[in-house]
């Protein structure tokens, strides 16, 4: 752990001025519930989709979708609190993140640790009930977002976006693996992928929006340390790919594929049009924004459209 002197004292300093929270509050910002509530999302979108590509009934895997739902959510958490113990040196010098808990010293490090922990190994131990393949991915987005991304490479390297969306686009894949051990299908390989990729765009845009405090903080984000025009080069080749990418999912569903490439198409010319005006922080709000509003709509789709077919064939 970095600076533990100085982020000890800075703990120590803020919890002095900062007004006590309710214990729920606390704990939901260290194991920050807005990521697990936003990844539940397409954790079951991959869910509905293995359903629906095998033709199983919901009812059929009951528990299965509990110990999905249930394994998801604390090992997400877990990871949330690793990052946050981990990260509250840096998390002291951002305004966004300076009220965290595990920064103003409302929550030990001690005490989030064994919260993590406790977290990772009832989640993964959920998620081997569903299937040893549910409890894998799970652990490898687990660890990818600890060690690689928070212990390594947010720190060191502008890829650490692309290193780190590795980790964040598991939750398809354990979803999936929830209902059937065999993630090969080309259909869930293309979420997976659409999953990696929609998350570069996306924290670009909140690079830029909040330039000052990743620099502030040291982090190498992108736009910080390369500037705009390689960030609006890198965002719409990582756009075509992400287009490309949608094909797969024809293998399962061509209205599936249709509506992916109409929303990948929507967002490349989105940035297009926004990077010819040469404002960025418009550019960075239009694409934060549409990025939301993209994986809502595709993973809301994915999730609908899978349960019709399940239930109009049963």
């Amino acid at each position: 752990m970095q600076s533990d002197v100085k982020g000890d004292q800075s703990v120590e300093s803020s919890a002095q001025t900062m007004p006590k929270q309710p214990l729920s509050k606390i704990l939901s910002q260290t194991v920050k519930t807005g990521i697990i509530k936003s990844n539940l999302i397409p954790m079951i979108a991959g869910l509905t989709l293995a359903l629906y590509k095998n033709q199983i009934s919901p009812f059929d895997k009951t528990l299965e979708i509990i110990c999905a739902l249930f394994g998801t959510t604390l090992v997400i958490g877990a990871a949330g609190a690793f990052n946050n113990v981990y990260d509250r040196d840096i998390d002291a010098v951002m305004q966004r993140t300076k009220n965290r808990p595990t920064v103003t010293g409302e929550i030990k490090a001690s005490t989030t640790l064994i919260l993590a922990f406790s977290m990772m190994f009832i989640g993964l131990g959920a998620l081997a009930y569903a299937t040893p393949m549910a409890a894998l991915m799970g652990f490898i987005g687990l660890f990818g977002y600890v060690v690689p991304y928070t212990m390594w490479s947010k720190r060191r390297t502008i890829y650490n976006t692309e290193i780190g969306s590795i980790s964040g686009a598991m939750p398809p894949l354990v979803g999936w693996a929830a209902i059937t051990p065999d993630i090969s299908h080309p259909a869930i390989i293309g979420l997976f992928v659409i999953t990696v990729i929609w998350q570069m765009p996306h924290f670009y845009a909140i690079a830029i929006r909040k330039h000052d405090d990743y620099k502030a903080a040291n982090v190498p984000m992108l736009p910080v340390v390369k500037g705009m025009k390689r960030t609006y080069i890198q965002t719409n080749v990582y756009l075509v790919i992400l287009i490309g990418v949608s094909l797969l999912l024809g293998t399962l569903s061509i209205g599936l594929m249709l509506v992916a490439l109409l929303l990948n198409i929507i967002w490349l010319m989105l940035s297009i049009s926004g990077t010819k005006k040469e404002d960025p922080e418009k550019w960075a709000k239009s694409m934060f924004i549409y990025s939301l509003y993209h994986m809502t709509i595709l993973f809301s789709t994915i999730i609908i459209y899978s349960l019709i077919g399940i239930f109009f064939k049963l």
